[in-house]
């Protein structure tokens, strides 16, 4: 997206048809374009019962929102919507002037600030993905008759041509990703066996993830007052936080309505998260909204396989909320929340007591022994990194030493058949 002149200036349409469609996603709207470098010069709001399937709007509301494009100068319209591609086309005839709908801005935002060799296919493949749904009854240009020599067949149109050369590209670039992750996936390993546990950072973005990041392990990722301002995982290594070290991980920040195609080419950066022996759920304590952001998180977790991690709930910005800074337990004495301030550095010492406490809370090291028909069972647990001794047996079996978490536990238990039954018999029962 070009960033000079009228390119920069913005108008901003909120269609209020569905219930979740209040003042609180418009207000995030407007930072999401503010994110992207734009100036908003306008806002409307247009209310509705239903969606109208030319433009999603009304037609009056298409009316003034011209007029205001008109008026600004604006470069471009921003929809706080999903629009099929048929109104995206059509509202871009009506306003004349370029026509962004809420998931392409989104990756247009994921796309500036993308930095790292994978980051950057995967923004990629999520705006080809993306691109793929526009081709279909999209562009009126796109649907003539174009025969010819060499690569294109006799009588081929122009769309399928399209069609035909992104679908060679997104090919490529899964193909790239997967082995970026099976690099990744390797590093992975690697730390299993160096016996570090991972702690993974999530939370809505501008929760102050990347902050806190910063401050537990003194380092410098990007942190600023906007929307999607890190993007690419980091992992640290900290030493001095809970008593041993343990690595830390930061991750991109979850929205409401993410599109599907960046948590699809998020999916292997977002497998560090599933890889956690622990998972902090970052939340702004000073938000009104924060129910429903941690919410939206929630529902992420869920659809990347990472709901059932243990959490801990870590509410940032203890001093905008007027909270004192420390760890909340239940009537059991079992940790709910810790409260700290990133920006200042209070509740550091009782969040690291906390990781402390539930890292060890759900680590289990016992002697166990795999009858001879086991041998599945021993290569998952080889493959997880969790066996510190092996002493082989006569018949065939063996008995391990083994150590492992409650996520390692729910992996193999979920084996299929027999596998599953056995681990279940000797780290569950």
């Amino acid at each position: 997206m070009l960033k000079t002149g009228a390119e920069t200036r913005a108008v901003l349409l909120h269609p209020e048809i569905f219930p979740e469609d209040d003042h609180e996603s418009q207000i995030e709207f407007r930072r999401l374009a503010e994110s992207a470098g734009l100036e908003v010069v306008g806002e409307l709001r247009a209310p509705r019962r239903s969606p109208e399937p030319k433009y999603l709007v009304g037609s009056g509301k298409v009316e003034e929102t011209a007029a205001m494009v008109a008026e600004h100068s604006a470069g471009v319209v921003l929809v706080n919507a999903r629009l099929s591609p048929v109104q995206e086309r059509n509202l871009t005839r009506a306003f004349k002037t370029v026509v962004l709908d809420r998931t392409t801005l989104i990756l247009d935002i994921f796309a500036q600030r993308a930095r790292s060799h994978e980051g950057k296919l995967q923004v990629e493949l999520a705006q080809l993905k993306h691109l793929s749904t526009r081709l279909v009854r999209g562009w009126t240009h796109l649907e003539r008759q174009r025969g010819g020599i060499g690569m294109r067949g006799p009588g081929e149109t122009q769309l399928e041509t399209d069609r035909r050369l992104l679908g060679n590209r997104i090919r490529q670039l899964q193909a790239r990703l997967e082995k970026v992750e099976k690099r990744r996936a390797q590093g992975r390993r690697a730390r299993r066996r160096g016996e570090l546990p991972l702690v993974a950072l999530v939370g809505y973005t501008n929760a102050g993830k990347s902050t806190l990041f910063n401050r537990l392990t003194e380092s410098t990722v990007v942190a600023r007052d906007q929307l999607f301002a890190t993007l690419d995982p980091t992992v640290r290594r900290i030493d001095s936080l809970t008593g041993s070290p343990v690595l830390l991980s930061d991750t991109v920040g979850f929205l409401r309505d993410l599109p599907h195609e960046l948590i699809a080419a998020f999916r292997a950066t977002l497998d560090e998260t599933r890889a956690a022996s622990l998972v902090l759920h970052v939340i702004d304590g000073a938000d009104s909204n924060r129910l429903a952001h941690q919410q939206v998180v929630e529902e992420v977790l869920d659809e990347i396989g990472a709901g059932e991690l243990p959490r801990l709930k870590v509410y940032n910005k203890a001093d905008s909320a007027g909270h004192e800074p420390g760890i909340e337990r239940d009537a059991d004495g079992a940790i709910t929340a810790v409260w700290v301030s990133a920006l200042s550095g209070e509740g550091m010492a009782a969040l690291g007591e906390a990781i402390g406490e539930m890292l060890c809370e759900g680590r289990m090291r016992r002697w166990i022994r795999l009858p001879p028909g086991g041998q599945r069972l021993r290569a998952s647990l080889f493959r997880l990194g969790t066996v510190h001794e092996e002493c082989p047996e006569d018949d065939g079996g063996c008995r391990l030493d083994i150590e492992l978490d409650r996520r390692d536990i729910r992996r193999l238990c979920r084996l299929d058949g027999k596998d599953g039954k056995l681990a279940e018999q000797l780290l569950v029962n």
